[in-house]
């Protein structure tokens, strides 16, 4: 039963049996033929079939939470019952939003150091495909904006508040000075994430506070980019501070501190409510508490 409902979420997911099957590492017959006996297990169509994937049906709207619970709930019996058997050991699937990259690094770093049984795979996404993901059961937890996205039932545990620096060349338009203004910023050539980010959008927000709107010249969703944009084509970016002083380590940049106008935006571990969490999740969200930068 439970991998069926492993192939049914999957279906759900990529909404094509292809890709799903793909997915799987099955062939298409094969999820065919699993989805087909889930139905008749359950008494009712959960997909609509044609010529290709025809979505849901009500009944198969209905089926996906309950799916998502039982699945959820399976891997984390195993989990806990291999703790019990083995130790702390697993797998940790982390999504973080590009601008968290640097600390959620640190985090992870620490806690392998201390737990070298449990390993990650760490994703790059934007804030709103990390939700979209933990929902889905397809990262076990991420690093995200704690105060701006909606987060429904997820359990959250603050890590840091972002504050801003101007990453420029020291003979760049700010040469010579120790901070500089939002306006300011506004009339120099900038390179900045892409609109689809939680940290573009809390950018501009702090550029309207200031009364200005920039038209950024290069727009991209890799830190690494926009940095290396300041350093070979004179541009400025906008980046948090620890992520600002990594990249920029070994290269002729200034940082400049921005103000953060208002209260910063908090970033932290989201992982979806469950009483409990499996012990490698639990012991990670300890070791995101412990890792909590005082409010300054």
């Amino acid at each position: 039963m439970i991998a069926k409902l492993e192939m049914f979420l999957a279906l759900a997911k990529e909404q094509h049996f292809g890709r799903a099957a793909h997915s799987l590492g099955i062939t298409q017959p094969t999820l065919s033929t699993g989805i087909r006996q889930l139905e008749e297990t359950l008494g009712v169509q959960l997909v609509r079939r044609g010529s290709r994937y025809g979505g849901l049906t009500p009944e198969g709207q209905r089926a996906l939470e309950r799916a998502r619970q039982i699945v959820g709930d399976t891997r984390r019996l195993r989990d806990e019952m291999r703790a019990s058997h083995a130790g702390m050991s697993g797998h940790l699937r982390l999504a973080v939003i590009p601008t968290a990259l640097t600390q959620a690094a640190r985090l992870t770093s620490r806690f392998v150091t201390a737990h070298p049984n449990v390993s990650f795979t760490m994703l790059s996404r934007s804030s709103i495909e990390i939700l979209e993901m933990i929902e889905n059961l397809d990262a076990d937890a991420g690093v995200t904006y704690l105060d701006n996205e909606p987060l429904g039932r997820m359990t959250t545990q603050p890590l840091y508040r972002e504050r801003y620096r101007l990453v420029t060349r020291r003979d760049g338009p700010f040469a010579g000075r120790s901070h500089v203004g939002w306006d300011e910023v506004a009339a120099v050539p900038l390179c900045l994430l892409t609109p689809d980010m939680q940290n573009r959008r809390i950018i501009n927000r702090q550029f309207m506070d200031a009364g200005v709107s920039p038209t950024p010249l290069v727009e991209a969703n890799s830190t690494i980019a926009l940095v290396t944009h300041v350093i070979e084509g004179g541009l400025c970016t906008i980046l948090p501070d620890a992520m600002a002083a990594f990249l920029a380590a070994g290269h002729d940049l200034d940082l400049l501190p921005l103000d953060a106008g208002g209260r910063a935006p908090a970033v932290g571990v989201v992982t979806l409510h469950q009483d409990p969490q499996t012990p490698v999740l639990s012991a990670f969200l300890r070791a995101a508490q412990e890792a909590e930068v005082p409010e300054q």
